[in-house]
């Protein structure tokens, strides 16, 4: 079987192996495991919290491996890998691949070729998780959000993301981090229960850096990611005119890093950095720019102050030509 042929299979692209009933079914019970254990990681997390407290090392290891897993969704599989918004040296590529592959939401070509799907039809039919309500009322709201937030995964999925994702399907390196997506969440759950168990000398801490470092983790990592879908397409302030409900949300800033400007990111989406004003705290994006300055990134695409003004002297001239 040739590489392309084999990402075709590892993506979804065929369905000669299997009938789309039966990846429809795959497809939910994967959906089913991804919600339902951090879920469970959560609660476990509440009933040690209450039985023995919550360790120095419990936190540590939380926020660290939350910190490097938004840094491999947002910074990896969203600016670098969907948006090619910089260039980065190998390593820093399979990082940051394997970074977002360990929360859990995805492997790279799937996770891309969704966000390329979302980016070709925003808002509009064949947006796989816009919170576009199909009829008025606060219910259709609520559904619209759920399907934003969790239901899309549920639901079928286009089949054709080998033709969203052909420049990655030729790189060899990110081709094969892709296919070994299983070894990466595992690695993500097992690496802060074996920093736990050695550092607390037991079992018992074993346990603890699984579910606070590894369970709790991948909910936190997993929601921030989700809310950006639902959250920042439903509340949330619009200062460029887009044709998508994008919005800015700045409550978001502390558990995206970042990817809260949202309608920023839709009205430049290759731009490696968010931040546009002074107050726009992107360090998503700050962590771009370290990787710029130690020479592990290059090209970076970036809205120069003519650009925004441009963008901005365009929207103000829609406004006008729609209220006259």
């Amino acid at each position: 079987m040739t590489q392309r042929s084999e990402a075709a299979v590892a993506t979804g692209t065929t369905s000669a192996r299997q009938p789309p009933l039966q990846i429809l079914r795959w497809q939910r019970n994967l959906a089913r495991l991804i919600v339902i254990a951090p879920m469970l990681g959560v609660a476990a997390a509440a009933y040690l919290a209450y039985t023995r407290g919550v360790t120095t090392v419990d936190l540590v290891l939380l926020l660290v491996l939350y910190v490097a897993n938004v840094f491999g969704v947002e910074v990896g599989y969203h600016r670098h890998f969907s948006h090619r918004a910089f260039k980065a040296h190998p390593a820093v590529r399979a990082l940051l691949a394997i970074a977002g592959s360990a929360s859990a939401q995805g492997p790279v070509l799937f996770w891309v070729g969704v966000h390329r799907e979302h980016h070709g039809h925003t808002d509009r039919e064949g947006d796989p998780h816009s919170p576009r309500a199909a009829s008025p009322g606060a219910l259709a709201v609520m559904r619209g959000l759920w399907h934003a937030h969790i239901g899309w995964m549920f639901q079928p999925l286009p089949q054709d993301f080998g033709r969203k994702v052909a420049d990655l399907l030729g790189d060899r390196l990110i081709f094969r981090l892709h296919r070994y997506y299983p070894l990466w969440v595992a690695l993500g759950l097992l690496l802060p229960a074996a920093i736990g168990g050695v550092l607390a000398q037991s079992w018992e801490g074993a346990l603890s850096g699984f579910v606070w470092g590894g369970l709790v983790r991948v909910f936190l990592v997993q929601h921030a990611t989700w809310s950006v879908n639902s959250i920042c397409h439903s509340f949330g302030s619009r200062p460029f005119d887009t044709a998508d409900t994008s919005t800015n949300n700045p409550l978001l800033l502390l558990t995206s890093l970042g990817g809260c400007w949202h309608n920023n990111h839709h009205a430049f989406p290759a731009v490696a950095r968010n931040d546009f004003h002074w107050w726009q705290l992107d360090p998503c994006g700050w962590f771009v720019r370290l990787l710029q300055l130690s020479g592990l990134a290059w090209d970076l695409r970036v809205a120069s102050d003519r650009m925004l003004a441009t963008r901005a002297a365009s929207d103000a001239s829609d406004s006008q030509g729609e209220s006259s």
